[in-house]
């Protein structure tokens, strides 16, 4: 376990779907730029990530003209739309961005064929399996059957993960939240709830590793007076230093003392001086 000096926050979440962000970019940032990727700000702080090859983009956008704070495309042409693209919203816990962009860092230093594979075209529902294997193993279940949707949720009920078969518009998937891939949690209501999608080309493993962090049972981090009164209510909450003891009190004092006392030895065995004498026939004959 590491010192609790070192943790970011006062209480542990759980489940870390009910954490809510950080409001911090930089955890996420990191794995794109230690490769490399070119960083840019424009004056309302929002940041430009772009690879080395310029094939894909990463915009943290928290002046954003809507709720998508992250929002990562990948191209085969530079100059042509998105292969794929990948969104969370304002509210997601960061963990899961960091998640994916640790993914994808690996998967760009593999090469475009990597980061750039497309789920099987024959059987694109077979490979879409190995996605959600991670939340079946965590104790997420099946849902009732939709049309063309496959639906998973944990025992709690407040996280879904969705997987839509058929055919989908490329356009909305990369503009809207009708994506291959919808995931969301949190309360159904408030600022607290957040969302994650990714649209059909989107390889699979990057999306593993979402589902993977979305269902981890690890609590995550947080101070608890940051988190919105919706999250506080509905998580289970832990303190990342125990409660101290409560002062002893006068009493408490008193009988510490009195039991390091040594005990009184038994009435029969406290030697007594005698003043009378012993008689004659006392002593032995010689």
């Amino acid at each position: 376990m590491p010192d609790t000096e070192e943790i970011d926050g006062d209480v542990y979440v759980s489940p870390r779907y009910l954490a809510g962000s950080t409001a911090v970019g930089d955890p996420a940032l990191e794995p794109l730029l230690a490769l490399g990727f070119d960083l840019r700000r424009d004056d309302l702080g929002n940041a430009y990530v772009t690879a080395p090859d310029h094939r894909v983009r990463l915009g943290f956008l928290p002046e954003g003209e809507d709720d998508g704070l992250w929002r990562i495309n990948a191209y085969r042409d530079r100059f042509g739309p998105p292969a794929w693209g990948v969104s969370f919203n304002d509210t997601a816990p960061t963990e899961f961005v960091t998640a994916f962009t640790t993914a994808f860092a690996q998967a760009y230093t593999a090469g475009p064929d990597t980061y750039l594979a497309e789920p099987d075209r024959k059987d694109p529902e077979l490979g879409a399996f190995d996605a959600v294997v991670p939340l079946i193993k965590n104790g997420w279940k099946l849902q009732q059957p939709r049309w063309n949707v496959l639906e998973l949720q944990p025992p709690d009920g407040v996280a879904t993960c969705e997987y839509t078969t058929g055919r989908l518009d490329p356009e909305k998937e990369l503009t809207t939240l009708q994506a291959r891939w919808h995931l969301q949690g949190g309360p159904k209501s408030g600022y607290a709830h957040w969302y994650a999608t990714a649209t059909t080309h989107t390889p699979i493993p990057l999306v593993k590793a979402i589902t993977q962090s979305v269902s981890d049972p690890a609590p995550l981090p947080r101070w608890k007076d940051a988190m919105s009164s919706g999250l506080r209510k509905a998580a289970q909450l832990t303190p990342v230093t125990p409660p101290a003891d409560p002062a002893p009190t006068l009493l408490d004092v008193r009988r510490a003392v009195a039991s390091r006392r040594p005990g009184m030895l038994p009435a029969a065995s406290v030697p007594r001086w005698s003043t009378t004498t012993r008689s004659a026939t006392s002593f032995p004959r010689r």
